[in-house]
Formats: C-alpha cells, structure tokens, sequence
C-alpha cells in the first residue's frame, strides 16, 4: 500500500515538470519548424539561390555549437530554471529582430536573428532535454522524451500551415518562377507587401515568449540529482566517455539528415513548380508525428532504445535509396498514402522527402538517453556536448546545397545514406562503449 502511494505521489510530483517542459518543447518546435517555411519565402524576398537560402538554416544551428558551452556555463551558476528563463527572453529578442529585417530586406539582419533564435533555444535545450531524461526511469527515458517530440513536432505540423495562412494568404499562387517572370517595379511591390505580413504574426510571438518567461519564473520545478551508478566508470574529462562523444557524432547526423527532409522539401517543390511550397514542409513534421505516436507505445514494452534507434537508421537508408530513384511527375506514393483523405497530393520525390519524417522521429529521443548514460554529475556538461552536435543541422544542409549546385538537388540526398549508416552504427555498437 505505502508502494503504491509512493509511486502515486512521484508521478504527481512528476506532472507539473512535465508539463512545463512539454510548453518549451512545443516551442522548440513551432520556431524551429518555421524554418521550413522562411527558406522559400526569404528565397523570394531577398532574391536568393538554393544555397543562399539555406543560410536561414546554417545561421540558426550553428549557434547550437557556437553558444552550447556558455551557455551550460550559464546553467552552472543560474540553475536550469533560471536559464530556461533567460532562453525564452533571447527567443523574443530575435523575434523581435524580424520587424528591421522585414522593412529593410536585409538578408543579413535575417540571419542575425536567426542566430540569436537559436542561441536562445540553445539554453532551452541544454537545460530541458536532461531534465526530462532523469526526472523518472531512465528505462522509459526515450518514451518521455518522445512525448515531448509529439508537442515539438506537432507545432512543426502547425508551423508552416499558419506562417503560410498569416503571411501568404494574400498571395496564393506565388512562387520564386512567378516573381523572376515580374517586371523590377511590381516585383519590388510585391516584396514590399510580402515582407510586411511577416511583421504581426512575429511581434506576436515575441510578446508570447516574454509572457511564457514570466511565467516560467514563478513555476516551481523540482531539481534533479545527477548521480551515477556505483559499478559506472567515472573520469573528470567529458572526454573520456565514449558513449556521449560518438552520442554526439550520430546526433550530428540525425539532426542533419532531419533538418535536410524539413527544410529543404519547399525548396524542392518550389523546383518543381508546386503552389503553396511553404506549407510542404508539414508533411515532413506529420510523418515525425506518426512515428513518436509509435515511439509512445513501442518503447520501452516492445523494443529497446538502441533497437528504435538502429531501425529508424534502417528505414532512413530505403527511403533515401526510393527517393535517388523516385519520379518528380508520379502521384502514386501520396495518392496511396493520404489522397484518399482528400489531402493535396505530391509528386512521389516530394512524398518520400516527407517519409524520412517517419524515419527520423524517435532518432532524438533514443540518441538523448543513450549517450548521456552513466555521466552522473556531469551530465549538465554532457548535454552541451550533445547540443553541439545540433550543428549537423548547419552543416549538412549546405553540404546538401553544394551538391544539389553540382549534381541536381534529388541527386544530392545521396548525403543522406552516409548520416543513416551512421546512425545505425551508432545504434548497433557505438551506445555501448564505455572506454576508448
């Protein structure tokens, strides 16, 4: 009986941290996912190619490695509480940044604000996804922080839909072709107008973020302790734990080849010639949603973290593989899967970019646990080592863009066999090291 009350009450205690957390990450979730949609649309505004685009990207997870220690330094002395706080308030200072960036056009004020989104974010992830790994079981880790991907994807879903809805509703038909086909006076007027719908709906979340971060500061979260095993090895050096080192490396590649399926889908509609190619990117995030759906009731009742991981890996390979062989003039993979829901469909390249949704959804929540197993009182210095590997995010997709100006864009998601094979390994054998 006493059990049993114990259990009650540590699931209650549980609860409000929980819910906490959920919020931020459906946060992470709707400011990250925007991207998929402010790539084609800045494409338009500010007159870029394909590589220049995915700048947007570059600039927004490069600062998960550039401001990954400092900001666990911060964590070091505020707590994880305060630092959430202080992630939110950066969040609305780069939101803010939108409103120059929009009546100037510059490119460059874009960036920056993407940059200082991300550092805030930074500080957001550092301090939460650790937090949801050791507030119970660290056998059921994975299925927490699959909950928290739901929220996260699930604002993904939402993300391009209402940045679509708000900002290009007025202007339903355009596209990167249709605007080069404009004479330079009305191109100029239709960038003018375009760019200051992105105004309201940015000012509004920034107001949303300040609110949020007060009142984050009056809710009152539990720590938590760090301790590891008594049988675990320990060293002084974040180094010297094999685990999170190659815990990183594939974390870099799984949130490179995501990112690439997220974000560059509008571009590759756009290509095509679809209408509405910032809204494509949904399909992507729907996909993801699905598979944490799965992740909820698999793991851990069916099947392990690193068996989720490494089969995640697996489908990611024959995905990528139908996609380098797929058909940009075939409807019959979308026309399958979800026409008959009378839900637009796409041509089947563009349905197989949104499958790797699938594939990638419960690589973020397996890879989290595994690495930053046995790292006890350095876990908090762990987790930073962990964001930093959100770079891949950055970097592939420019190395994605580079190939795509060498080859052809389909023909460069041939980067994406070399991320999910290493994935997979790390799935396989990489999780288990525990000295070098």
């Amino acid at each position: 009986m006493t059990t049993l009350a114990q259990s009650d009450t540590a699931r209650q205690s549980a609860l409000i941290p929980m819910i906490t957390i959920g919020v931020l990450f459906f946060i992470f979730g709707f400011i990250t996912w925007l991207n998929s949609s402010l790539i084609p649309f800045l494409q338009i505004i500010c007159d870029l190619n394909e590589i220049e685009a995915l700048f947007v990207a570059f600039c927004f997870y490069i600062a998960y490695v550039v401001m990954a220690l400092p900001m666990s330094w911060i964590l070091d002395r505020t707590g994880y509480q305060r630092g959430m706080v202080i992630g939110l308030g950066l969040i609305a200072l780069g939101l803010v940044m939108f409103v120059p960036a929009a009546k100037t056009h510059y490119f460059s004020i874009f960036l920056l604000a993407q940059f200082v989104m991300g550092s805030g974010l930074t500080i957001l992830q550092t301090a939460s996804n650790p937090y949801i790994v050791r507030i119970g079981p660290h056998e059921s880790a994975a299925a927490r922080i699959a909950v928290m991907g739901l929220l996260n994807k699930a604002a993904g879903v939402l993300a391009p839909i209402l940045f679509t809805f708000l900002v290009l509703s007025d202007f339903p038909d355009v596209s990167k072709a249709s605007v080069d086909a404009m004479s330079a006076s009305d191109r100029a007027v239709l960038v003018a107008e375009m760019a200051n719908k992105v105004i309201t709906p940015y000012v509004g979340m920034a107001i949303a973020m300040i609110v949020l971060a007060l009142g984050l500061s009056r809710v009152n979260l539990p720590p938590i302790r760090e301790e590891a095993p008594s049988d675990a090895p320990s060293h002084e050096s974040i180094l010297r734990y094999p685990q999170l080192i190659l815990g990183a490396m594939a974390l870099f590649f799984y949130v490179g080849v995501e990112v690439i399926a997220g974000d560059t889908i509008g571009l590759y509609g756009s290509s095509l010639g679809l209408s509405n190619v910032t809204s494509l990117g949904a399909y992507t995030m729907m996909f993801m949603v699905i598979g944490y759906l799965a992740g909820l009731v698999l793991i851990p009742r069916f099947v392990s973290q690193s068996q989720a991981l490494t089969g995640s890996a697996v489908l990611g390979l024959i995905v990528s593989v139908l996609l380098l062989l797929s058909s940009d003039s075939s409807t019959a993979i979308a026309t399958a899967l979800w026409g008959w829901m009378g839900v637009p469909v796409v041509p089947d390249s563009v349905a197989l970019i949104a499958l790797l949704g699938l594939a990638n959804a419960l690589c973020w929540p397996a890879i989290w646990p595994l690495a930053l197993a046995d790292l006890g009182k350095l876990t908090a210095r762990g987790s930073a080592v962990l964001i930093m590997g959100i770079a891949g995010g950055a970097v592939l997709p420019l190395l994605y863009g580079a190939l795509a100006d060498i080859t052809s864009l389909r023909s460069a998601y041939v980067i994406l066999l070399v991320g999910y094979g290493l994935i997979g390994w790390y799935g396989l054998v990489g999780y288990k090291k525990r000295s070098w």
